[in-house]
């Protein structure tokens, strides 16, 4: 679509500068919404990998708290397990990928003096097990969150990069080069018109 404007040889000049900013912005736009791809694609592979390690281990940690219950009392498997034996800070910062800033969380694990917060008259060594699988999934869990907004943050950014280049690349250059291409035939056939009305004026003058 030509944009509505006045066919002289400055907006031509204009125009022709405009061109070449929108032609390099969108060079400079795409290569970094490509880079972006590419280093979005690396975290969801690491995210996916993770999460598939997360649930097995998830999993696993299950059927050995299913177990510990099996071989205790219900009482004293709920007694033990209200009791924490480690708390848990997360620190929230920010880091930049592509001058897009995601989280960077910190887990910080203060344990107790006790590692096993109940009487092992009471219960057996499935539930010391259990309770050390349970721990070890904290900071996989806290890793696998950092990833997912990271995911969400990245795509947000992906999408929005991707219809400023859609913009310029189907929009904003067409139409530049379109009316450049308008206003320099204008100026071509005012050039032609100014030439005829020159030499019929000289002929008339040659005449008389």
């Amino acid at each position: 679509m030509r944009l509505n404007v006045n066919p002289t040889r400055m907006e031509l000049s204009k125009l022709k500068a405009r061109l070449k900013t929108a032609t390099r912005g969108h060079k400079l736009l795409k290569d970094k919404t490509d880079e972006m791809i590419r280093r979005f694609s690396e975290i969801i592979r690491e995210d996916k990998l993770l999460r598939d390690s997360l649930e097995t281990e998830i999993s696993e940690t299950l059927k050995k708290f299913s177990l510990a219950r099996t071989l205790s009392s219900k009482s004293d498997i709920e007694l033990a397990f209200q009791i924490p034996s480690v708390s848990v800070e997360i620190d929230c910062d920010v880091k930049t990928v592509m001058n897009v800033p995601i989280p960077k969380l910190t887990l910080n694990k203060s344990e107790k003096k006790d590692k096993y917060p109940y009487s092992f008259g009471f219960l057996t060594s499935e539930a010391d097990v259990a309770v050390d699988s349970a721990g070890a999934l904290i900071e996989k869990m806290v890793k696998l969150a950092e990833l997912e907004k990271a995911v969400a943050m990245l795509a947000d950014e992906i999408e929005k990069g991707k219809r400023r280049v859609n913009a310029l690349e189907y929009v904003m250059i067409p139409n530049l080069i379109e009316t450049i291409k308008y206003i320099s035939m204008k100026l071509e056939e005012n050039d032609r018109s100014s030439r005829v009305r020159l030499m019929k004026v000289k002929s008339m003058i040659g005449e008389q």
